[in-house]
């Protein structure tokens, strides 16, 4: 065949397969449909799978997983624009009702129009963390919809254009949802617990610790190694379920990624298990991961001047390394007294020789209690325990002040004290140095005096 002949026969064919193309039934209505019947349409379709699930939906909420963990939400749409929403934020996990819209403006976006339970991560007011000042938990109530993928609804948000998934509800999670307090109490801790955590990493051969930094309000950990010369540092961001927590990003051990940590009540600790001996436990201690010869400031060589160190309302009253026990002990000692007295020090004078005074000030007249005690070092341990000798008044012997008992035991912790140089100032230019019980969840902070 001519050459002319072919290209004749290829342009009939090419003007065949146009023509076929631009009669096309879906191409006519993809043409036809206006950007706002795409809209309507897309609509449509979320109010439909919003109504779809008989119960409900569920999003596991991370607003910045740099930073914050992960809140569980549940919602129950109906068809009257009402939404029955709950969620784990804290302690709180009834149900509430409010209203929802499915909104049209550049693209089609579910909004919870009026309070519930996720508006609380969008409150700037309530922030976890100082670096989010004025910023809140980062969360946001209005979500972008870009569609629906093994019957999960994908969205996205539109603070920090996130993506966020519903995954369809089951009667369990909303009868479950309660069972998270706990697990979050136990990760968090009350005034009795130890007041450090460690990581441990088993990667099947060796383990490593890591120091576990974790702030209860932002759900979130940093594990810094303790490995000399090492400056490995993990990030976890957690959600929390009946049975443990999850973490963001999944946490890699000898390329295995554990992402689900068990909660072991026997114990008190957080368990991923992978295979061949590889596991990560997030537990307490009372013992702190890195221990300083800081306690001997309590131990003074001979014929240098006495150390002395103190607690002071109201320059040190919301020091963060205050432990929660040291504020019950403290407010259960006030509470004790008349209406106008109050605790206003606790000095601690550390002579050569072991020679120790616990000094008690008070408000509102009420004389001065002293606490004569030995202090012995423990080299080993790094830690000082300090021993009754007698109370006095500073001219006679006295009885020991029952009001004082149980503050006065904590400091007088049998398995002693670990003293800490902190790297911080408060509210004053003196260095600051912390006192914590090495069998108890007892810490509180003083200032240097020289």
């Amino acid at each position: 065949m001519k050459l002319k002949y072919i290209y004749k026969y290829l342009i009939v064919a090419f003007a065949a397969i146009l023509l076929g193309a631009c009669t096309s039934t879906e191409a006519d209505e993809k043409f036809e449909q206006t950007p706002t019947e795409r809209l309507n349409i897309q609509k449509k379709e979320l109010n439909d799978l919003l109504l779809s699930s008989a119960e409900g939906w569920k999003a596991v909420y991370y607003t910045d997983s740099t930073q914050l963990g992960g809140w569980t939400h549940l919602f129950k749409f109906t068809p009257d624009g009402k939404v029955d929403m709950a969620s784990d934020f804290d302690d709180d996990t009834a149900v509430y009702k409010s209203q929802y819209e499915i909104q049209l403006g550049s693209t089609v976006s579910l909004v919870f129009t009026t309070a519930n339970r996720i508006h609380l991560l969008s409150e700037s007011n309530n922030f976890p963390t100082a670096a989010l000042y004025g910023k809140g938990y980062l969360g946001d109530f209005q979500f972008f919809y870009y569609g629906q993928k093994n019957g999960e609804i994908i969205f996205r948000t539109n603070r920090n254009f996130h993506e966020l998934r519903f995954v369809k509800a089951k009667a369990q999670d909303w009868t479950d949802l309660s069972k998270n307090t706990p697990i979050i109490e136990a990760i968090t801790g009350n005034i009795t617990s130890p007041l450090y955590r460690l990581l441990v990493v088993n990667d099947g051969s060796a383990i490593q610790n890591y120091q576990f930094d974790y702030n209860a309000d932002a759900r979130f950990g940093t594990a810094a190694s303790l490995t000399a010369g090492s400056n490995d540092v993990l990030n976890l961001a957690l959600a929390f379920t009946p049975t443990g927590a999850t973490v963001k990003p999944a946490l890699v051990v000898k390329g295995q990624s554990l992402t689900n940590f068990v909660y072991d009540g026997t114990s008190n600790t957080f368990i991923a298990t992978g295979t061949g001996g590889v596991s990560a436990t997030i537990k307490f201690t009372s013992v702190p991961p890195i221990l300083t010869d800081d306690y001997k400031v309590a131990v003074p060589a001979a014929g240098t001047p006495a150390n002395a160190f103190g607690y002071i309302e109201p320059n040190l009253t919301e020091a963060p390394t205050n432990s929660e026990l040291f504020k019950a002990l403290l407010a259960q000692v006030n509470a004790s007294l008349p209406a106008n007295q109050k605790v206003s020090r606790i000095q601690f004078s550390f002579s050569p020789g072991g020679v120790g005074e616990i000094i008690y000030l008070f408000a509102g007249g009420k004389p001065i209690i002293y606490h004569r005690v030995s202090v012995t070092a423990d080299p080993v341990n790094k830690t000082i325990t300090l021993k009754n000798t007698f109370w006095h008044n500073g001219a006679a012997i006295t009885p020991a002040p029952a009001f004082l008992k149980n503050l006065d035991d904590k400091i007088l912790d049998p398995k002693g004290l670990y003293v800490k140089k902190e790297s911080f100032k408060y509210n004053a230019s003196n260095a600051i140095y912390t006192f914590s019980g090495a069998s108890s969840g007892f810490r509180l902070t003083t200032y240097a005096f020289q």
